[in-house]
Order: C-alpha cells, then sequence, then structure tokens
C-alpha cells in the first residue's frame, strides 16, 4: 500500500493536553501523602510534576515531602497511589473546552485519531471509556504498550503503527518536552499545547505551538495536506 493511501494520523497525548485531569490526579496525591503523615499538596505544586508516569509523579511527591519520606518503600506507594487513584480518575477531571468540537472536525477531514500517553493503557482506556472520548481513537498507547515510553520515540512510533499509520502521515500533539522529544525522534510534525500543563520552555523544538486545541484541525491540515 502506497503511504499516500494510508489515513492521516493525528496523535494526542493524554494528560494536559486531551484532559484536564490535575484535579483527580492533586487529590489523590494530597491523599498519598496523608497515608504516610507527611504534609498535603497544593494542586499548584503538583502540577509540574505530571507527564513522565505514575512511578515518576510518586517519586515526585516523596521528593518533596523531604527528610521524612525517606523511609516510605516507593513501589508500595505507587501500588497504593494507583489502587486509589484509578477508581477517582474521572471525579473532577474534565475534557479540555473545545476537544469534542476539534475530534469531530479532524474526523470529518477523514483523520483518524489515536492517544500516546505514559499512563498505564488500562488506567487511559478506563478515562476515555467513562469521559465518553474513546470512541474518537482507533489505538491507544499507554507507558505499558511497548516496553518503553516518551521520550522514547518508539511509544510514539508504535501507537502509529497500531493505528494502521505511519510517521510519513502522523502528526503529535501534547504540552510535555516527553511529547516533543519523541515525536522529533520519530520524525513527526509536534504541535506544543500551550494550554497544558507544560512550562513554556518545554515548547522548544516543536514545530508550532498552539494556545487552544480548537486551533488543531486547521494547523493538522498545514502539517498534513490531504
Amino acid at each position: 500500500m502506497m503511504t499516500s493511501s494510508l489515513p492521516r494520523l493525528a496523535v494526542f497525548d493524554m494528560d494536559g493536553t486531551l484532559i484536564d485531569s490535575l484535579p483527580d490526579l492533586a487529590t489523590c496525591a494530597d491523599w498519598l501523602l496523608s497515608q504516610y503523615g507527611l504534609p498535603g499538596i497544593t494542586p499548584a505544586a503538583v502540577r509540574p510534576m505530571i507527564g513522565d508516569g505514575v512511578a515518576v509523579l510518586v517519586s515526585r511527591l516523596l521528593d518533596h515531602a523531604g527528610p521524612a519520606a525517606a523511609r516510605i518503600d516507593r513501589p508500595e506507594a505507587i501500588a497504593r497511589y494507583m489502587a486509589r487513584y484509578t477508581p477517582h480518575s474521572t471525579d473532577r477531571s474534565r475534557s479540555f473546552p473545545g476537544t469534542v468540537a476539534a475530534l469531530a472536525a479532524l474526523r470529518e477531514a477523514g483523520w483518524h485519531m489515536a492517544v500516546c500517553t505514559n499512563k498505564p493503557v488500562a488506567a487511559a482506556r478506563h478515562i476515555l471509556k467513562v469521559m465518553d472520548l474513546e470512541k474518537w481513537f482507533v489505538s491507544v498507547g499507554g507507558g505499558d504498550s511497548f516496553g518503553v515510553r516518551k521520550p522514547d520515540p518508539r511509544h510514539l512510533l508504535g501507537t502509529i503503527e497500531q493505528a494502521g499509520s505511519t510517521p510519513a502521515r502522523a502528526i503529535m500533539t501534547g504540552d510535555h518536552h516527553n511529547d516533543v522529544a519523541s515525536a522529533i525522534g520519530a520524525h513527526v510534525p509536534v504541535v506544543f499545547a500551550r494550554w497544558g500543563y507544560g512550562r513554556p520552555e518545554m515548547e522548544a523544538g516543536a514545530t508550532v505551538g498552539a494556545d487552544s486545541i480548537t486551533e488543531l484541525p486547521h494547523l493538522a491540515g498545514e502539517l498534513r495536506p490531504a
């Protein structure tokens, strides 16, 4: 099959790109610290910790807590966090304004769509299903789907292959330097989601930046013309 005959594929990061998941991630983070008798944490403090998967988030939480957290078994803390977060992952999390309209416009233009997230794939699918977003995506590549995860480009490449497309027909959208790095490594144009959680300097290397997900259908068409 010729590459040009394959569908164009828009790949999205999840937390901070499709979904404002900070409220539930932060609530669970505060709960976890309380279980160990440690001081609580604010959503503003949790925000920059997001993007590298649950294990790194929990490690950062314990580092933030200081010497008092040194005695804590980290694998056990990760397991406790996931056990608490999974059933509460959609309590207050919502898709960003304009997300459904943007996905609808992309589909109308003939795009296929996929998710590439460092979240475990089961947790990602659960959230997408509960939020009625799963129907938009032909593939979900989680942090445990391919043995590697962003910023390793093989995570993005695996998601693209799983979706039945090719890097030459794909674009990536994300709010973190992991998204930018994985896209650069996969030779895929990348849109930096300025509406998400990433710091402004994380946009370095992105093909283009966007202030709202509503800009995606237009930008996608420019990056990968039909």
